[in-house]
């Protein structure tokens, strides 16, 4: 009779876990963030807009900042 009760409480709570992970992994989203240089300097993706250095060290240093 306790073994009956003891799987039957096992069961329940696999299940339960399973729907808490469930839940888990729908609301939790990755998310990539591109680091590479080649985003950072327009001129080297081949984008037509050249950034300065003026410009883009200063960026660089806030992006350091925030952790971007």
């Amino acid at each position: 009779m306790a073994e009956a009760k003891l799987k039957q409480e096992i069961a329940e709570s696999r299940a339960e876990i399973e729907k808490l992970m469930e839940q888990m992994s729908s609301s939790m989203h990755a998310v990539h963030k591109d680091l590479s240089l080649r985003s950072r300097v327009p001129n080297w993706s081949g984008a037509e807009n050249v950034t300065s250095l003026e410009e883009f060290l200063p960026s660089m240093d806030r992006a350091a900042i925030i952790g971007i």
